[in-house]
């Protein structure tokens, strides 16, 4: 396989499946009985707050992204790429997509969260402009285990 034919699109509930399988197999930490449940997705979608893209290649989800915001600050989230087409550039893309769809909604500070082990993350986002902060600890509050 190789990066050519690779189309952008918004995500379609039908993708869901495909996505999960991507989500799985790229280590991303993921809950499908909980927030990443297709219910939870299709009713974030419709909130208007997220832009959710796929790389498809033929009939097949081979890249995501998640784009969010608060009004104030944008997210990058679940940007994946099946692994035989990695470093071809298609997470680059899926990232400019994104960044875009938060631009053009006024936005203009985007960050993202990576877990401390996910070098080849931090690479990437490093690469493309993202600064990393050390100075910032993370808390969160879950309803429960599945959120």
């Amino acid at each position: 396989m190789n990066g050519e034919n690779v189309e952008i699109r918004k995500f379609r509930a039908d993708d869901y499946d495909m996505v999960m399988t991507l989500w799985k197999e790229s280590g991303l930490p993921y809950k499908p009985h909980g927030r990443d449940s297709r219910e939870k997705i299709l009713k974030e979608l419709s909130q208007g707050i997220a832009t959710f893209l796929v790389a498809v290649k033929g009939d097949t989800v081979i890249g995501t992204v998640l784009a969010t915001h608060d009004g104030r600050k944008g997210w990058v989230n679940r940007l994946a790429v099946t692994k035989e087409l990695r470093g071809l550039g298609i997470a680059q893309r899926l990232l400019e997509e994104a960044e875009k769809a938060l631009y053009d909604r006024g936005i203009e500070i985007i960050a993202c969260l990576i877990e401390d082990y996910n070098e080849v993350s931090m690479s990437f986002f490093q690469k493309s402009g993202y600064t990393k902060h050390t100075d910032i600890i993370y808390f969160s509050k879950r309803r429960n285990a599945n959120v």
